[in-house]
């Protein structure tokens, strides 16, 4: 006699476990626990065999009868539902596993590692907001190239022209990680080049006419900020140093009496040891400043804590703060002046690369730190002397190397 769907709901739990037959070898097992689960026994080639249907009350009666029916169909096929099942089942962890999202996680995971912090989390946040949310459950070799494009599109629709080419690249590294891992066969990224639009790189600003950095020079010896934070902004001309680099000075990496100093290379961004000469210029800066920060870890501390380096940007603030427009001059055109005049002046352009700590295509070979440095320090002695001639207003006369 078939079951009730009040039968089924008002059974109670005995000592023993309990047979409920509905029909067609479909029946609700109770055990003594009070768990109920769909059952449902069949024969196939030749031997009794027992599929589970569902449990109780996620699966109900009428749905239990529908996997009973759906499972008599697969038998009359010649097919065992049991296997069947178990197929489909794993077809979809297979699935999840070989997903867009899955495949980037594991991709993220394996290559950031070597990566900074800030870099990682720029990563997960451009797929996380840009990619995961159209193409997440999506199996990874099924997604072509129209699919890719439409989601690029919303970005670029944005405005956000060099977002949308940062995180084509990127995908292109978890399509290609796919190819190599055996769950891809193409790279559809590599089929949308001239589908977006171009984006033109924005070139930090920096100062290369001789009088006006003239001007310069003699605009940050008359700044008036805090001690400290007037030293760091007199020395970064000298060292050609990213501010984030020059804010995180440590006294145990200067040593003033070789006039050198080594940045370790995990503060580095090519991860890479950094040997910096110091002209006498910039000596005589840090050695003025040592009587007020040479008892702490850093060289600037930061003004709320002395346990902290001085915040990356404090230089763009004292650059701003006299006047310089986004336009004239950044923090980083430091490094791009000594980079354009060194090179009119004739010195070797590997040897300002390496003192750039760039492994530009121009250098040789594996990093080495020490390449070029008695040339490096001829440079930097070099650049720091025409900067004060500069800054006098002298018309200085560039010596070629």
């Amino acid at each position: 006699m078939a079951l009730t769907a009040i039968e089924v709901s008002k059974t109670k739990a005995t000592d023993k476990p309990q047979k409920l037959a509905d029909g067609g070898g479909l029946y609700l097992l109770v055990q003594p626990n009070g768990a109920k689960y769909w059952r449902m026994d069949y024969r196939f080639a030749g031997k009794r065999k027992t599929l589970a249907v569902g449990v109780y009350p996620d699966v109900s009666l009428s749905d239990a009868r529908e996997r009973r029916e759906a499972a008599r169909k697969v038998l009359a096929n010649g097919a065992d539902p049991s296997a069947v099942k178990k197929a489909q089942k794993a077809a979809v962890v297979a699935l999840a596993e070989n997903s867009f999202e899955i495949v980037a996680h594991e991709w993220l995971s394996k290559f950031s590692k070597n990566w900074k912090e800030s870099h990682t989390r720029t990563v997960r946040g451009r797929l996380e907001n840009d990619v995961y949310p159209w193409l997440s459950t999506r199996p990874i070799g099924e997604i072509n190239a129209p699919e890719l494009l439409t989601v690029l599109r919303r970005i670029e629709s944005r405005g956000a022209l060099s977002t949308a080419h940062t995180v084509s690249a990127i995908c292109g590294q978890v399509f290609r990680y796919a190819i190599a891992t055996g769950r891809a066969q193409r790279d559809p990224s590599a089929d949308l080049k001239g589908a977006l639009q171009p984006f033109r790189i924005r070139h930090l600003a920096a100062l290369t006419d001789p009088v006006r950095i003239g001007k310069l020079m003699r605009d940050i010896d008359g700044y008036k900020g805090t001690f400290i934070v007037r030293c760091a902004f007199r020395l970064a001309p000298f060292v050609f140093l990213r501010p984030i680099e020059l804010s995180r000075a440590e006294w145990a990496e200067i040593d003033l009496e070789k006039a050198e100093w080594r940045i370790p290379a995990d503060k580095m961004k090519m991860k890479a040891l950094h040997i910096v000469p110091l002209p006498t210029q910039a000596v005589a800066i840090l050695r003025e400043l040592h009587p007020l920060t040479g008892t702490s870890k850093y060289v600037f501390p930061s003004i709320s804590s002395s346990t902290k380096p001085m915040a990356g940007n404090t230089i763009l603030a004292a650059i701003r703060s006299l006047g310089y427009t986004p336009a004239e001059m950044t923090a980083h055109g430091f490094r791009h002046m000594a980079s354009t005049l060194l090179n009119e002046q004739g010195f070797n352009a590997d040897a300002i690369e390496r003192q750039l700590a760039h492994k530009a295509a121009g250098v040789r070979g594996v990093y080495n730190a020490a390449e070029y440095l008695p040339e490096r320090r001829r440079m930097m002695q070099h650049w720091a002397d025409y900067l004060g001639g500069l800054a006098k207003g002298a018309e200085v006369i560039p010596l070629r190397a």
